[in-house]
């Protein structure tokens, strides 16, 4: 193993043994801010919260003498909240929560900064380690911090460092979360004719829910699906013996990079109809693929072990609302993340490892 390698493992460990539950995010940023003490910064740190904007190179030019590309990379501190063990490394794995979502992500970024020299990165580079991403859209800190800092909105390209396998994931679908709300009138289980069931009146929407086929779309060469899922279901447990007068469905709608927020929230009122209340809980955009980018084309030709739409939701959204291409791409494995005594590939952490650094310093 070389030196690089092993120090790349050694950073994973050490963010790993930081916990950083969504919430609890102070902690591993205060350490990694002392961490970057031993790095050479254009500017100091920006901090936001328990988020931090690191100006890692600037007045880089290209040969004309215009401004380098000015890229982002981006990851979230905080993990999810599930059973893991001591953070460890097992043969060619590192167990701990968040080591594949996306504490992998974040090594990369680190490694990248203490090791290479400013002479071998021919960009202007700021990374973006953020909390609160595995919450509601609205409690994100990337939104404030986006928000706030206005040297981000001179970006030519953002990378979001999620777990996708070494694999490029390009856009993101957008994601509506609604509470939906059946109301009737309680009565007594043995006399049901004296109430109205509000389980019942729920029946024709979850019939028309369960028949609803994905709508498929392609874009830049890219499938994405819409689709539309019941998550959750409460009838308020008013007691087994007592004709609910109240029934919840939580509807979560995702949607293809080619709608918008506004037409599917119509589109939910209209399934809906007037049998129900609906309210919007969490209102998340999607984003375009970007495939034609030069920087994107530079990625790939860097060695990504493939190209595949992200059907999910990601903060290149986040990005794509204010004009800058991004997309996903992280060493760690998606089928792990929020998992139980997650771990993650070392193997593929140094592979992600070596193509970001080739797409760097090229």
């Amino acid at each position: 193993m070389s030196a690089e390698a092993s120090t790349l493992d050694q950073t994973l460990l050490w963010l790993c043994a930081i916990d950083s539950p969504i919430g609890e995010e102070r902690a591993l940023c205060d350490a990694v801010i002392e961490r970057f003490k031993n790095v050479t910064l254009a500017a100091p740190i920006r901090r936001y919260g328990d988020s931090i904007v690191v100006p890692w190179l600037r007045g880089k030019a290209d040969a004309s003498g215009q401004p380098a590309p000015h890229i982002v990379l981006a990851g979230h501190l905080d993990t999810v909240r599930t059973e893991n063990g001591p953070a460890r490394i097992e043969g060619d794995r590192c167990f701990g929560s968040g080591s594949s979502d996306m504490k992998s992500g974040l090594g990369i970024m680190l490694t990248l900064a203490e090791s290479l020299l400013p002479k071998d990165v021919p960009f202007n580079v700021t990374l973006v380690f953020y909390a609160r991403e595995e919450g509601p859209f609205n409690e994100n800190e990337l939104g404030p911090v986006l928000d706030l800092d206005p040297e981000l909105h001179a970006v030519d390209l953002a990378v979001c460092l999620e777990p996708s396998d070494n694999k490029l994931h390009l856009g993101c679908t957008g994601s509506i979360h609604a509470r939906v709300t059946f109301l009737g009138k309680t009565s007594h289980s043995a006399r049901p004719w004296q109430g109205v069931n509000a389980v019942y009146k729920a029946a024709p929407l979850l019939l028309r829910l369960e028949q609803l086929k994905p709508v498929e779309v392609t874009l830049g060469g890219m499938l994405y699906r819409t689709v539309t899922s019941v998550t959750q279901a409460n009838d308020g447990a008013r007691g087994r013996n007592v004709v609910p007068d109240r029934f919840v469905l939580n509807v979560n709608h995702r949607f293809s990079p080619d709608r918008t927020l506004e037409g599917e929230q119509q589109y939910l009122r209209d399934l809906v109809g007037d049998v129900a209340e609906i309210e919007f809980t969490d209102l998340s955009p999607s984003a375009p693929p970007f495939r034609d980018h030069p920087l994107v084309q530079k990625l790939v030709d860097c060695g990504v072990r493939s190209i595949e739409p992200k059907q999910a939701w990601t903060d290149v959204a986040r990005f794509a609302a204010l004009g800058i291409a991004a997309v996903n791409f992280g060493p760690g494995e998606n089928a792990q993340a929020h998992q139980k005594n997650e771990s993650t590939s070392l193997p593929l952490l140094h592979e992600g490892y070596a193509i970001m650094r080739r797409w760097l310093t090229t």
